[in-house]
């Protein structure tokens, strides 16, 4: 294994300009690349299949982005490690990957990098430039948690990467998208088998790393001290009513990122919150998978946050169905903020209220949690605190699972809090 790998697909808006009958317009080095390898691997059939299959899912950049990441590691290795064609790989070879995923070799493994290859040439851009492998790209990548990177700012400590450690989602995602692969050959009548969906004891490696999952939302107090906070941050200088706005939006109706600055087909508008003939307020959203939902909204988020940003927009108090008013937009009023955008709002905002929180001499008990505090926290946040005080199928709607077993699983069989409390005065004798 002493060959380095590299990567083979850009990204999603380069994948998009291929020629999908040839590999004329590949980068050069990954076309030298693939020509490098034994003709018995047959490296370039292997390829094409794979960029057969990403083009089926181009259609969205996060899956896509998702599913390059997986087939990628996959062709990487059967090309690599395996030395096979990727369609001559079989049961035992899948479980050999999935092994490898959970423990790559260190030089599979680097630092987190945006780019994948770098331009060569002048300050602007050209059809004619020239591009060359990111030699610091590799397949698996390490992550310094947030809190570590907090501690570390506030103690003036140097940053300590530690071992790879493959999530547990990820571990699925990798049989989802390998088992996806080889359905999508055999759908083309590439291949008669599927080496993914034949691994009988795929718990052997879904159950590894569960232990020290922490728990992704805030505290009562916590959340009361960034709720707090941020309304300090909008008295003291409007332009932070936006953000406010923002922090009560996501968390009074569950959001994801993508339900607050929209999708490719839709944007959300004043107009998607209406409220019905008998005075309940509703969310018109386009969620995961283009799919269609309306969410139930809570009345204090109306009369509070959404009439207070309407009123510093210098609009009616509450929308009509007809507004198209962006739901959040630029100071300057236009729509169409970015998701980097808001979590660089909010993060503000997280940064703030612990700053408020150590400055006030709370332990460090109390405020560590913040430090790892993100934008889909509040999501989770919210649902955990609702959990006790609704039915398990109202908020199953609003978090929009598909599965009702997800949010039980995830919201009803993990109230810590309640459960401790339930013991903590129980006497060992009668």
């Amino acid at each position: 294994m002493s060959r380095l790998p590299q990567p083979l697909f850009d990204t999603f808006e380069c994948f998009h300009k291929l020629n999908f009958l040839q590999l004329s317009n590949e980068r050069s080095t990954v076309q030298d690349y693939l020509k490098s390898f034994d003709e018995s691997c047959r490296a370039i059939d292997s390829y094409l299949v794979a960029r057969s299959f990403l083009k089926s899912y181009a259609g969205n950049q996060s899956t896509f982005n998702s599913f390059r990441t997986h087939v990628e590691r996959l062709l990487l290795w059967a090309l690599i490690v395996a030395r096979k064609p990727l369609l001559n790989l079989r049961r035992s070879d899948a479980e050999q990957f999935m092994e490898f995923c959970l423990n790559p070799p260190t030089n599979w493994v680097g630092p987190m990098i945006k780019s994948r290859f770098k331009r060569i040439g002048g300050r602007k851009r050209r059809e004619s430039d020239d591009y060359v492998v990111n030699p610091d790209w590799r397949p698996f990548s390490t992550t310094v948690a947030k809190r570590e990177r907090k501690l570390a700012t506030e103690t003036m400590n140097d940053l300590v990467s530690g071992p790879y450690h493959m999530a547990q989602g990820s571990v699925a995602q990798v049989f989802a998208v390998c088992g996806s692969f080889f359905q999508h050959a055999m759908d083309e009548g590439l291949t008669e088998s599927n080496p993914f969906r034949a691994i009988k004891q795929k718990s052997v490696y879904k159950q590894r790393n569960t232990s020290g999952v922490a728990s992704r939302s805030l505290t009562e107090l916590q959340w009361s001290f960034v709720l707090d906070t941020a309304e300090q941050m909008a008295d003291e200088d409007p332009a932070h009513e936006r953000t406010l706005f923002v922090l009560a939006t996501l968390f009074a109706m569950y959001l994801r990122v993508s339900d607050l600055v929209g999708r490719e087909n839709w944007r959300p508008t004043m107009g998607d919150l209406q409220r019905d003939t008998t005075g309940n307020w509703w969310f018109h959203v386009v969620g995961k998978g283009n799919k269609a939902a309306k969410i139930s909204v809570r009345d204090e988020y109306i009369n509070c946050y959404l009439v207070r940003y309407r009123q510093f927009l210098r609009l009616s108090p509450l929308p009509s169905p007809q507004e198209q008013t962006p739901l959040i937009s630029t100071l300057k009023g236009r729509g169409g903020l970015s998701d980097r955008h808001v979590r660089t709002l909010l993060q503000a905002v997280f940064d703030r209220a612990l700053q408020r929180m150590q400055s006030e001499d709370w332990t460090e008990d109390e405020i560590d949690n913040l430090r790892s505090a993100s934008l889909h926290w509040l999501r989770h946040t919210a649902a955990t605190f609702d959990a006790p005080l609704r039915d398990m199928k109202d908020l199953q709607a609003d978090l929009r699972h598909n599965s009702l077993s997800t949010t039980q699983n995830t919201y009803y069989n993990s109230l810590d809090e309640q459960r401790a409390r339930s013991i903590k005065g129980l006497k060992m004798r009668k």
